[in-house]
C-alpha cells in the first residue's frame, strides 16, 4: 500500500549536507537510484536551501561537524521553523556521542546513523522513513479533502434549511395575499438597520445574519389564522382582531415544535421575534405586554420594519400610503409607541432604507 501511495506522490529531492566530498559521494551513490540528490558542503548552505523550498526535499542527510554551521545548529533552526515534522532529518556522523544524540533526538531528528555507513542499513532506514512521511502526507491531504467535502455538504445543508425556512415564510405570505416580497424586505431592512446603526452594538456579523434570517419568520403564526379573517377586506371586528393577535403565540409555538429549527443558530431570535414583534415601548402591545427594554433589540427592529413595510405596501384591507404619510404616521405614534432611540436610528438611515425598499419593489 505504501509503495502505491509513493507512486502517486511526486518524487522530491534528498539533500546531502556534509563537508567531506567523499562522504557526500558515498551517500549519493547509495540513494541516487531512488531520489534526485543535491549536495552541499556546510550547514549554512544546507539550511538556506531547505528554508528557501522546504517542500522540495523528501529528506536531509546531515553531518554534525562542519564549517560555517554545524549539524546541531541546523537542527535547532529547523526546529524553530517547525520543519522537523515535515522533513525527515538524519544525522550521519562519526561524532555520535550521548550528548549529541540526546540533543538531536530532542530536536526531532528521525535517526542518528554512525559513520562509516553500511550501505544497505542506511538505505533501509532512510527509505522506510521517507515512505512513511510520504504516506502520512498523502493520507493527511486525503483527510483535508474529505473535511472540505464534509464542510461543503454542511454548507449545502445549511442553505437547504435556510431555503426551507424562507419557503415556509413566503408560503404564508402568499396565503395572506402577499407576493412573498414582504419577508425579503423585512430581512433586508432588519439587516441594514443592525449593520449601519448602533442598534447592532455588541452583535457580530454572524449574529446579524442569524437575526435577519429569523426576521422572515415573524408572521409564521398566521398559518393558524382562518382565511376569512386573514384575508378579510376592510376593518376587522374586535373579536376578529383578537384572533389575529394570536398569530404571535401561535408562531412561537410552531417554531418550538420544529426540532431541526431548534438546532439552528437563528432559533432563539426567531422564537423571540415571532412572539414579540407586536410589543410596544409603552407596554400597550401584545401578547405579553412587555415594555421598554424588556423587548429585545431585534424584536424592536423587526417590529418597526414590519410597520414601515406594511404602511407603504398595498394589502387586502388597505391601499398603500405614500412614503411621506407613512413616516408621519410613525412619527405621530399612530402605529404604536416605539423606542425613541430606535426611531432616532431609523430617521438617520430612512433614506437608504427607502432607496433599498423601492429598488426591491421595482424587481
Amino acid at each position: 500500500m505504501i509503495q502505491t501511495l509513493m507512486r502517486k506522490q511526486q518524487v522530491s529531492t534528498l539533500l546531502i549536507v556534509d563537508d567531506n566530498e567523499i562522504n557526500r559521494e558515498i551517500l549519493d551513490h547509495i540513494f541516487s537510484s531512488f531520489y534526485p540528490t543535491e549536495q552541499v558542503e556546510n550547514g549554512k548552505l544546507g539550511l538556506d536551501k531547505i528554508l528557501a523550498s522546504p517542500e522540495s526535499y523528501c529528506a536531509v542527510l546531515l553531518d554534525v561537524v562542519m564549517p560555517e554551521m554545524d549539524g546541531l545548529q541546523v537542527l535547532r533552526r529547523l526546529n524553530q521553523e517547525s520543519l522537523m515534522d515535515k522533513i525527515p532529518v538524519f544525522l550521519i556522523t562519526g561524532e555520535a556521542n550521548d550528548t549529541v544524540m540526546q540533543e538531536a533526538y530532542s530536536l526531532g531528528v528521525m535517526d542518528v546513523i554512525s559513520k562509516p555507513v553500511v550501505p544497505y542499513i542506511v538505505q533501509r532506514r532512510v527509505n522506510s522513513v521517507i515512505e512513511l512521511f510520504r504516506a502520512r502526507k498523502i493520507l493527511g491531504n486525503k483527510v483535508e479533502e474529505q473535511q472540505s467535502e464534509l464542510l461543503l455538504q454542511a454548507q449545502k445543508i445549511i442553505r437547504l434549511n435556510e431555503g426551507m425556512i424562507a419557503s415556509l415564510a413566503t408560503a404564508i405570505e402568499f396565503r395572506s395575499g402577499e407576493s412573498g416580497e414582504h419577508v425579503r424586505r423585512i430581512h433586508d431592512i432588519t439587516k441594514f438597520m443592525l449593520s449601519n446603526t448602533d442598534l447592532g452594538t455588541g452583535l457580530s456579523a454572524q449574529d446579524i445574519e442569524h437575526i435577519s434570517l429569523a426576521s422572515i419568520m415573524h408572521d409564521v403564526g398566521k398559518i393558524a389564522i382562518p382565511d376569512a379573517i386573514l384575508n378579510k377586506p376592510g376593518r376587522l371586528t374586535p373579536e376578529e382582531f383578537e384572533v389575529i393577535k394570536t398569530h404571535t403565540v401561535q408562531g412561537a409555538a410552531l417554531l418550538e415544535k420544529i426540532p431541526q429549527l431548534r438546532e439552528h443558530e437563528s432559533y432563539r431570535y426567531a422564537y423571540d421575534i415571532a412572539r414579540h414583534h407586536h410589543e410596544r415601548w409603552d407596554g400597550r402591545g401584545y401578547p405579553d405586554r412587555l415594555k421598554g427594554n424588556e423587548i429585545s433589540v431585534w424584536a424592536q427592529v423587526v417590529s418597526l420594519a414590519d410597520v414601515y413595510d406594511a404602511l407603504v405596501s398595498k394589502r387586502c384591507y388597505k391601499g398603500a400610503f405614500s412614503r411621506e404619510d407613512a413616516l408621519s404616521m410613525i412619527r405621530e405614534g399612530k402605529c404604536g409607541v416605539f423606542n425613541p432611540h430606535l426611531l432616532s436610528c431609523f430617521w438617520e438611515i430612512e433614506t437608504e432604507l427607502a432607496n433599498m425598499y423601492y429598488k426591491n419593489k421595482e424587481k
